[in-house]
């Protein structure tokens, strides 16, 4: 059960919102409430949903945030949590972002999954994914949390829509049943030098499952991932801080590369 009422949660989305649009920063709102619930944290979110489809905005896609053990022990947090992505988040492959439009951003190089069936939690395995999925392509997620010096704990960055603001994607798609997901190695580059390597077992051992906890995860509040959803699964490498004027490239093993320009 939730502990916050109807206006908190409508004020904080508010506040919260207001700071990614704004590009402020916030302290955790868990210091000012410290009662609340990972239930109010998803109202919140779900409530900043509401808001930008309220004024036009189209919801393209999910992500996933936390999955890999070594990030929830870098962030100090318990288990990942999920975000929405936004029409305006998305950015062309080569394409420019507005760094000032943003607070402290850091690039992930992710997969994506698009599915071709919907999934409807709760019990659902990875094999139920990798049935669903239509094809997996790479995808690499701009995080920018709206707290001070990126610090904050799990229900304050669920309430911030877990941490989401821009997200690049191209390269080639793939049936998910011609790649190792495990294995899938991923070189990320930042001015032509390399910055972070990884594979695809360091989202919870699998991708795909991320994509099933996801579909479990909604199924606490009645969603489904429908057919046709692009579902991001969470950072294969650590997220790397970027500056005005860098370039980065992301390499996929079989999958192309992708990547763009911060300016």
């Amino acid at each position: 059960m939730g502990t916050l009422t109807k206006s908190q949660i409508e004020e904080l989305a508010i506040h919260l919102e207001n700071a990614e649009l704004e590009a402020y920063e916030v302290t955790k709102i868990t210091d000012d409430f410290p009662t609340m619930t990972y239930e109010d944290a998803f109202d919140i979110q779900w409530e900043i949903r509401r808001r930008k489809e309220a004024r036009g905005n189209k919801i393209v896609g999910m992500k996933m945030g936390l999955t890999s053990w070594a990030k929830m022990a870098q962030m100090g947090v318990e288990h990942p949590c999920y975000g929405f992505l936004a029409d305006y988040f998305t950015v062309p492959d080569g394409g420019e972002i507005k760094h000032d439009e943003l607070i402290h951003p850091k690039i992930e190089a992710e997969l994506a999954f698009v599915l071709k069936d919907e999934l409807k939690g709760p019990g659902i395995h990875i094999g139920d994914v990798l049935r669903a999925t239509d094809f997996v392509m790479p995808a690499v997620e701009v995080i920018d949390s709206r707290y001070k010096d990126f610090k904050f704990d799990l229900k304050s960055v669920i309430a911030d829509n877990s941490s989401s603001t821009r997200f690049v994607t191209g390269g080639r798609m793939a049936d998910p049943a011609d790649l190792d997901l495990k294995t899938l190695g991923v070189v990320m580059e930042i001015n032509g030098e390399v910055v972070q390597t990884g594979a695809g077992a360091a989202v919870l051992g699998h991708p795909a499952a991320s994509v099933a906890m996801l579909a479990n995860m909604l199924a606490e509040r009645g969603e489904s991932l429908k057919a046709g959803s692009f579902i991001m699964i969470g950072a294969i490498t650590a997220a790397v801080q970027v500056n005005k004027g860098d370039n980065f490239t992301v390499h996929y093993q079989g999958l192309g590369s992708i990547g763009g320009k911060f300016v």
